[in-house]
């Protein structure tokens, strides 16, 4: 990665000091505007006076309240119900600021709110200058004439959002706009799709009920005399005709009084600048302006295939009158196409990402909001995830249309780190009204939203909403066959008729997606509702399956993308002890079902363990939980192993009309509570099991085993767009109860298609145990990876089973000891494994000590093992030592 990158990173990760309002602090002028930051620290009062505080900006009222020591932490045990009442209230942010006379003096003044959550009126001086109905937008209200020579008093009353949403949706009379509630499983509020506001936030299947109110991001007073930058994009086209890269660039301006200048761009590592006339008269306006460059880019890649080049494009505005704008942004050279074309031998289209010109599989997962309460998302807690999905060989992530759009610092990484974005515009799982004041809201919204985020290279498509398509085609919400038609007509009027309409002309450079999942232009032949939009022979698809055995892979639809698919896990118990007693460590007390928020969520994870391991049945509650966890991490990481493989290993295949499958994206990344679900990252950061495992199925070469029709076979799958790469595949069958392969068998070199999936080995399991003699499908596990002919490791340790462990003869417990010893390397300790006997699963918890393993849930046959163990925070051998829990699956029963 390149000096820039490295040095931007940098810059992010310093803390940036806290402004407090009181000092009024006027920035250095920018085109000749002063800026005076309203952060800080405001006063809090609910409706009927009876709770005052202080109160950060930006800030939620809960997050005021846990920290002046109101309430407990609100995710401690039962508190999302017993802290219900703060989301019923109103609530008022009052604060005052002086402005300097040179200030005042000046022809406009505009109060700048980044972000209010959600509902609210706003007064300055007793007067109301505006009202915000959405905290996805930004809102600038006028001020100019209400600035006091002395004390200025601002009062922003929010109301409830569980009320204002209610009110809406009881006044729409004229047809329902379901659903009116979520399942009550869920103990969420109602009626949520009448507000714009993060969705999630009245409860979700994977997360608590806590519709916040606040003001969110930052509020600023801008005031000037001619004109200010309202926000500028950079966005770098490919002209096909004549080869070479051009950069445009544009300045939106609210202009006071008309003026000329000057208007410089230069990126100065490619030797490319150019100077342009501007002019300017009242009112808002849009200029823009295209760098022509005069030598070739480095381009920027996805991760793992090529570099994240950026580059420094600089912007200079001089006005005839002396005002200056300077701004600097990183720009990056990549196209991007969504491929869907006819595909030979198969009915349909396919699904696939080009850019640069190749085509990418996607390797990833979905996002979801990092934490219940915005306020508290911090720069490290986005880094850990992103360098953890980074970590694990992830490409591309999909920023889930339920919660919210990203801090800019999300997309910030995701450019350094090659991470491609998925990114919805904030609809799921629900229809929406579409009365004009709704439809206006969210036209701002979305348009806001593309000029903030369209000059990231790492936002490679958007997406207009979360499965609802699929809702109606599907009839999720039991409407009437008559009344259909009405709901079409409004999901295309929001979806395509608007949403579609304004990123269609606010950016030419990336795809668009009415929903997902869908069948892409198909679902657009078919009036924007197909009929089947999991249509497996078009566009995406969600597949959720809990019941049937996640082993047999032929229950997964062969489809062209799977943007989501997943099984749940109960993290940690060292992440859920900060939130639960030692009576709550059950899985059957009332805590554990409090948590769950997807109906029979507990059952299905053991129902589906069952089918494949011994449930643990330890005598002491406190382990019997502490395997229950681990047993559901187990039965996580194996289901989305087998599935994803499957995925990865059908890029090449067409199996009856069904294949070529060009992505993977599973549900879901990170989780915003601690608490039962889908995710492979805890709360907090840690890894779970199937966070181990997705760095060795998401490998850049991959070998995949499976069982067919009886006989055993292997493919190699390999990102790469050129190198061919020349592998054997090895075979070892291993007794459970002997540390000596049993037998050990070689492939014929085979040469592998670069970008696809190859099959490199195929054998009759029977032959294949009646040729090693000593093994049976119960008491021999299959070994495997790639080498090269040389012999040189080049994809990960994989292993199938040839019958379900719960079935396994001569497994035997291992009796696991361990040292632990500094590596030399900061923060790096080397953990040395003993064992007595093949363990399967091995897996090793330092409870609260923040890091992660270099490989965790493994297959130890051998009867020494060592691993490296990466602390996020100083500790030492001792501390490690004190805090390690090793379990094997043998350990459990």
């Amino acid at each position: 990665m390149n000096y820039v990158v490295w040095s931007f990173a940098c810059f992010y990760l310093l803390e940036v000091p806290f402004l407090d309002c009181a000092l009024a602090e006027v920035k250095s002028p920018s085109l000749g505007v002063d800026i005076i930051s309203l952060d800080g620290k405001w006063q809090l009062m609910n409706s009927n006076s009876s709770v005052s505080l202080s109160a950060e900006v930006p800030g939620c009222v809960h997050t005021a309240l846990q920290r002046q020591g109101f309430i407990l932490d609100p995710y401690y045990r039962f508190n999302d119900l017993a802290y219900r009442w703060i989301s019923l209230d109103n609530w008022i942010y009052t604060t005052s600021f002086s402005v300097p006379s040179h200030v005042r003096g000046k022809g406009k003044a505009v109060l700048v709110f980044e972000g209010v959550d959600t509902v609210s009126t706003i007064s300055l001086n007793g007067v109301t200058i505006g009202k915000t109905d959405n905290m996805f937008r930004r809102y600038d209200f006028e001020v100019t004439g209400l600035l006091k020579d002395e004390e200025n008093v601002l009062q922003v009353w929010i109301m409830s959002a569980v009320i204002y949403a209610s009110q809406k949706s009881h006044a729409h009379t004229e047809y329902r706009v379901p659903p009116d509630c979520p399942p009550p499983v869920q103990k969420g509020e109602c009626h949520v799709n009448f507000i714009r506001k993060a969705q999630s936030s009245f409860s979700w299947d994977w997360g608590p009920s806590f519709p916040t109110l606040g003001i969110w991001k930052g509020v600023r007073l801008e005031v000037f005399n001619t004109s200010r930058v309202l926000s500028y994009t950079t966005n770098p086209k490919y002209d096909f005709e004549h080869s070479s890269w051009n950069v445009e660039v544009e300045l939106f301006f609210d202009v006071f009084v008309a003026s000329k200048g000057l208007v410089h761009l230069s990126i100065p590592l490619l030797q490319s600048k150019a100077e342009f006339q501007l002019s300017l008269t009242p009112g808002q306006s849009k200029k823009s302006f295209v760098l022509q460059l005069n030598q070739s880019v480095s381009l920027w890649w996805p991760f793992g295939h090529g570099e994240q080049f950026l580059y420094y494009l600089t912007i200079d505005v001089n006005l005839e009158g002396g005002e200056t704008f300077n701004a600097d942004r990183l720009v990056a050279f990549r196209t991007v196409e969504l491929v869907q074309e006819p595909i030979p031998t198969s009915p349909g289209l396919s699904f696939y990402f080009r850019i640069n010109g190749k085509p990418i599989f996607l390797k990833g997962s979905n996002w979801i909001p990092v934490h219940a309460f915005q306020d508290q998302v911090t720069t490290d807690m986005i880094t850990i995830l992103l360098r953890s999905a980074q970590k694990a060989n992830m490409n591309a992530l999909r920023v889930w249309g339920g919660g919210v759009y990203e801090q800019d610092i999300f997309y910030s990484l995701c450019d350094m780190y090659g991470i491609m974005i998925w990114q919805d515009f904030m609809f799921a799982c629900a229809l929406y009204p579409t009365e004009k004041d709704f439809i206006q809201t969210v036209r701002e919204e979305v348009t806001q939203q593309v000029r903030r985020l369209k000059s990231h290279p790492s936002v490679v498509i958007w997406s207009g909403n979360n499965e609802n398509e699929a809702a109606i085609a599907t009839d999720w919400f039991n409407i009437s066959v008559a009344a259909r038609p009405l709901y079409v007509k409004d999901y295309v009027n929001l979806y395509v008729e608007n949403i579609r309409d304004i990123v269609l002309q606010e950016d030419s450079t990336r795809p668009f997606l009415v929903s997902s999942p869908t069948n892409g232009v198909e679902s657009e032949k078919e009036g924007w509702v197909a009929e089947d939009p999991y249509d497996p022979h078009y566009g995406d698809t969600h597949f959720y399956s809990y019941y049937k055995d996640c082993w047999d892979w032929t229950a997964f639809p062969r489809t062209r993308f799977a943007s989501e698919y997943g099984f749940q896990s109960w993290p940690s118990l060292s992440t859920l002890s900060k939130v639960s007693v030692t009576s709550d460590w059950d899985f059957s007390s009332n805590f554990s079902a409090h948590r769950q928020h997807h109906e029979d969520g507990n059952q299905q994870m053991l129902k589906q363990a069952e089918l494949h391991y011994i449930l643990p049945n330890s005598t002491d509650p406190v382990q019997r939980y502490r395997d229950t966890i681990y047993i559901t991490q187990v039965m996580q990481a194996q289901c989305v192993k087998i599935q994803t493989e499957f995925y990865r290993r059908s890029r090449s295949d067409i199996v009856k009309g069904k294949g070529h499958t060009m992505g993977t994206l599973y549900w879901q990344l990170n989780d915003i509570w601690q608490g039962p679900s889908w995710s492979s990252v805890e709360f907090g950061g840690k890894w779970k099991m199937l966070h181990y495992w997705a760095t060795d199925f998401y490998a850049p070469i991959l070998s995949a085993g499976f069982e067919d029709k009886g006989d055993l076979l292997i493919y190699a799958v390999s990102d790469s767009h050129s190198e061919k790469h020349t592998v054997k595949a090895k075979v070892k069958l291993h007794s459970w109860s002997s540390f000596n392969a049993v037998c050990s068998l070689e492939s014929n070199v085979t040469t592998i298609k670069a970008g696809g999936s190859t099959l490199v080995f195929q054998h009759s399991i029977s032959a294949l145990l009646t040729q090693c003699g000593n093994c049976t499908r119960r008491s021999c596990i299959v070994a495997f990876h790639l080498s090269s002919p040389e012999g040189q490791m080049i994809s990960p340790h994989n292993h199938i089973f040839l019958s379900s462990p719960r079935y396994a003869e001569g497994l035997q417990k291992p009796n696991i000891t361990f040292t632990v010893k500094d590596t030399g390397i900061v923060q790096n300790f080397f953990v040395t494994l003993h064992c007595s006997f093949p363990a399967v699963y091995v897996w090793l918890d330092v409870d609260n000590i923040p890091g992660h393993f270099d490989v965790n849930g493994f297959l130890m046959l051998s009867k020494k093992s060592t691993v490296i163990f990466g602390a996020w925070r100083p500790t030492t051998a001792e501390e490690i030592t004190a805090n390690l829990h090793i379990t094997s699956l043998r350990d459990v029963y």
